[in-house]
């Protein structure tokens, strides 16, 4: 292998920096991962509380995931995508299966390859049903950087040199520890609710013709924000939502491509509020990080051969037998075992530990968890005043894996990802089958390395 200095030479003359890595100034180069566990080329060991932006669930190096990939190298390493695999029927009827169990609704299943790509096919399904494919989303969501993803993305920045005619309207998520409306929950008895539904009763709002004609027809959701923070919503948020979405013909699109696969504790995290989706979008975890696949399950007769037609929509690499092979590995395993136990044990613990840091440190102005979906809020101490430069120092001090735990003598670094709207939330997402004590391990050295902060 070559060296660091070499491959970082390289990396300045040949390499494009429009991907999120040119961000950073001192580049990060990973040479391998086992477990929770991530080394860099010059001999960093970090324990990763982000795997692969929570699209590692079930840990690096997966023995059922790498077995059923080489099976499948085996026998049908590739086909093109006008085919079939048993595969791809297979993994369909999973999908759509657990959606039955889970929600009681019949769907089929579109597959696709990247999360953007699965944003831009749930867009064209809505205008297959509506005639309309202007949205509802929330501010603070991600959806991907395709011209159409991107615009259904709170974030100008990610669109304002590209341009595209995809119109979103963005609502105010129900962020409950920095309110849009300046409420307090619950006595606020969700007040953001009736202002979304006031959208509905002018055409003065803006959203609708006196025939009652809508201009954005569904809303695409994140359940839990991702890129926006980490922020779940009081319970009876998305309930009532739907009541409100269901009264006017509006469609629920659940973007669970970061959230899915037991995430936020859920198979599908709308099984946290009762509520049923109309599409449901997934992707990441689906292979466990091993194969691009994403798609979508809508329900009946959304995706009908009569409304979906051949050639709606296509990706050489949708549905290929390798992706299909890894994420019905995902279904065996989740048969195995009780992730969305897993979960709630290992969430509850890392919250309570950090909880108690809280109770120490006041920089930690909230702490938030759905499932091991967890965030960490830094502000000013005394206040509620972001304070994402404690964040940020936090991160980079943890990639210097310079500290070790009480236990050994070798240091150990943390991989941690920070975001929110004021870009100070430390949001974690660790693997389901981290262990208790990789768990604790993670709380001595988030304490430790936060010190060195201060």
């Amino acid at each position: 292998m070559a060296t660091l200095q070499t491959l970082l030479d390289m990396e300045r003359e040949y390499s494009s920096q429009g991907d999120t890595a040119g961000k950073r100034r001192d580049k990060i180069v990973i040479s391998s991962a086992d477990g929770n566990f991530l080394t860099t080329i010059d001999g960093r060991r970090l324990l990763d509380m982000q795997m692969f932006n929570s699209s590692a669930n079930f840990g690096y190096r997966s023995p059922p995931h790498h077995d059923a990939i080489i099976q499948q190298l085996e026998v049908l390493p590739g086909i093109g995508s006008e085919y079939q695999s048993a595969t791809r029927i297979e993994l369909a009827a999973e999908i759509g299966l657990s959606v039955m169990d889970r929600f009681g609704r019949h769907g089929r299943v579109h597959f696709s390859v990247s999360g953007a790509q699965a944003v831009e096919d749930a867009l064209k399904v809505v205008a297959v049903a509506t005639g309309g494919r202007s949205v509802f989303a929330f501010e603070g969501s991600y959806h991907g950087r395709t011209l159409a993803a991107a615009a259904v993305s709170s974030s100008y920045r990610y669109r304002h040199r590209f341009g595209g005619d995809q119109k979103a309207h963005f609502v105010p998520f129900p962020y409950c520890y920095r309110c849009a409306y300046g409420k307090t929950y619950p006595g606020c008895n969700y007040y953001c609710i009736d202002q979304f539904e006031r959208l509905f009763e002018s055409e003065f709002a803006g959203i609708r013709e006196p025939s009652g004609r809508l201009e954005y027809t569904a809303f695409l959701a994140e359940p839990v924000l991702g890129r926006g923070g980490y922020i779940s919503p009081p319970p009876e948020y998305f309930s009532r939502l739907k009541g409100v979405l269901d009264r006017y013909g509006v469609l629920l699109i659940c973007d669970d491509i970061q959230m899915g696969l037991y995430r936020a504790g859920k198979l599908w995290t709308f099984e946290n509020f009762a509520v049923e989706p109309d599409i449901l979008l997934f992707g990441k975890a689906l292979t466990n990080g091993l194969f691009p696949v994403s798609g979508l399950w809508a329900r009946d007769p959304l995706l009908d051969p009569a409304n979906w037609t051949p050639s709606s929509a296509h990706a050489t690499f949708g549905g290929h037998p390798i992706g299909m092979a890894a994420g019905l590995a995902t279904f065996a395993l989740i048969r195995s075992q009780d992730f969305e136990q897993a979960a709630e044990s290992l969430g509850n613990a890392i919250e309570q530990g950090l909880e108690s840091l809280a109770a120490k440190e006041p920089a930690i102005g909230r702490v938030d968890r759905l499932g091991l979906a967890i965030s960490i809020e830094f502000c000013h101490p005394g206040t509620e005043r972001p304070w994402p430069e404690l964040a940020h120092k936090l991160k980079e001090a943890a990639l210097l894996a310079n500290l070790p735990p009480a236990s050994s003598a070798e240091p150990i670094g943390l991989l941690l990802t920070v975001g929110g709207y004021h870009d100070n939330v430390v949001t974690l997402s660790p693997a389901l089958t981290m262990s208790h004590e990789d768990g604790m391990l993670f709380l001595e050295m988030f304490e430790k390395y936060l010190s060195t902060c201060r």
